[in-house]
């Protein structure tokens, strides 16, 4: 499947930003499943590439605004090739071990609540087995309910709302899998909209399995990721995979506005966004 992205983010301050500096994680790599196309990524009209890698692997920009900002724009255009791999990710050259992601973080930190639904739902069996009706239990216990939760919230406090989106599915289903012995790590990416749906970045796990590596589990919509999906970036949790991360000086009042466009031969869907 050929994907097209276009994805706008516009910062508006009531008063004035100073400087802004910010790092992006924007760009996908390839993999069994995706072949890029091309990918630009322009901030208010300059095109930024990639300087580094972190630590997980995500090509990694970092820019600086050095001086008065009342807007910012970031754009992102790209065409990839997808495939379905069946949720497979692999077990490609890792710059760390799969080990590295049993130990949580203050979002993915799990609680006896998260643990006593992990070993109910997940039940006895293969670990693809287990893993799949884990899914559906985290599905079964958060609602998809918008402007519930921020970028903040924890898995701990999503559970017990009961109440979030794709984020928060993806922190509680690595607090699960992970009480459960199984690495897991937070993805980030876009999803294709199917009919009656709305074009969305969006965010799901990777649960490593023995035999079969890394392999991704969108409880938010109860299944593996196939064609429709692009990653872009991983870590522990959001914070690691973030598209954006920064800070300022000034900058009062801040409002963010997001359009997510993907179309896929020659069709497209979009959806708009304000904060």
């Amino acid at each position: 499947m050929q994907l097209t992205i276009v994805h706008d983010t516009v910062y508006r301050y009531g008063q004035a930003a100073s400087m802004i500096i910010q790092a992006l994680r924007m760009w996908p790599a390839p993999s069994a499943g995706q072949t890029i196309g091309s990918w630009q990524v322009d901030v208010d009209g300059r095109r930024l590439h990639p300087t580094c890698s972190d630590g997980f692997g995500n090509p990694v920009a970092t820019h600086t605004v050095d001086r008065s900002v009342e807007t910012l724009r970031l754009s992102v255009r790209g065409s990839v090739n997808t495939r379905d791999m069946h949720g497979v990710h692999g077990d490609r050259k890792e710059l760390l071990p799969p080990m590295f992601y049993l130990s949580s973080t203050p979002l993915t930190e799990s609680n006896a609540e998260i643990d006593e639904l992990a070993k109910s739902s997940a039940g006895d069996g293969k670990d693809l087995e287990r893993l799949h009706r884990l899914t559906n239990g985290v599905r079964d216990r958060i609602d998809y309910l918008p402007y519930q939760t921020d970028a903040e919230t924890t898995a701990v406090e999503a559970f017990a709302a009961q109440a979030g989106v794709c984020q928060d599915h993806a922190h509680v289903l690595i607090a699960a899998a992970r009480s459960l012995g199984f690495p897991a790590r937070y993805v980030s990416g876009y999803l294709c909209p199917v009919e009656g749906t709305a074009a969305a970045s969006h965010a799901w796990a990777e649960i490593f399995v023995a035999d079969l590596g890394w392999l991704g589990f969108d409880a938010a919509n109860r299944q593996s990721p196939d064609e429709r999906y692009v990653r872009i970036a991983c870590g522990r949790d959001y914070r690691d995979a973030a598209p954006v991360r920064g800070v300022r000086l000034g900058g009062i009042a801040e409002s963010l506005e997001v359009e997510v466009s993907i179309a896929e031969s020659g069709q497209s869907q979009s959806q708009s966004q304000s904060w």
